[in-house]
């Protein structure tokens, strides 16, 4: 994967149409730029009026992306995700995820959700709506522990 500028890219593959292959690998992708917590990186991936709802937040466009994202890294300490594809058609995908991260007390949170994703021509997306459950657990319960190793598509347990 190349370095991300800061520039809008012209596209960002792999593009619709999505066959289970492709998907999956944008599915990847998104795992892997979400898990460096760098909003700048991750906001490329969007369009620049792209459209979100995540949990009751409704916003519009890039900036706000990284605005979003900046917050939500300084309180989900040690944050790290994993998708996995649900469903897929030419340009959308849906996905199903689990993140775990700790507050600023030390209370560690296992945070489960289902996104729905519109993609433009280009590979950017356009739209994504989420819907996220968070569980308290112990520090002993945790399942995920850093990115995702090279290979490993192992499914995580849903609960």
């Amino acid at each position: 994967m190349s370095t991300p500028t800061s520039s809008s890219p012209a596209s960002r593959p792999p593009l619709p149409p999505f066959t289970r292959e492709t998907a999956e690998r944008k599915v990847q992708a998104a795992e892997d730029a979400w898990n460096t917590r760098d909003p700048q990186r991750v906001a490329l991936a969007y369009t620049e009026d792209t459209r979100w709802r995540n949990r009751s937040e409704h916003f519009v466009g890039r900036a706000a992306v990284v605005e979003f994202l900046t917050r939500k890294w300084k309180t989900e300490l040690d944050y790290v995700l994993r998708k996995q594809l649900w469903a897929f058609t030419d340009d959308r995908i849906a996905v199903r995820f689990q993140y775990e991260w700790h507050d600023d007390a030390g209370q560690w949170w296992r945070s489960y959700g289902n996104e729905q994703w519109e993609f433009t021509a280009e590979g950017l997306m356009r739209r994504r709506e989420a819907s996220i459950n968070d569980v308290a657990i112990e520090e002993s319960e945790r399942r995920i522990r850093g990115p995702r190793p090279s290979g490993d598509r192992e499914e995580l347990p849903m609960w």
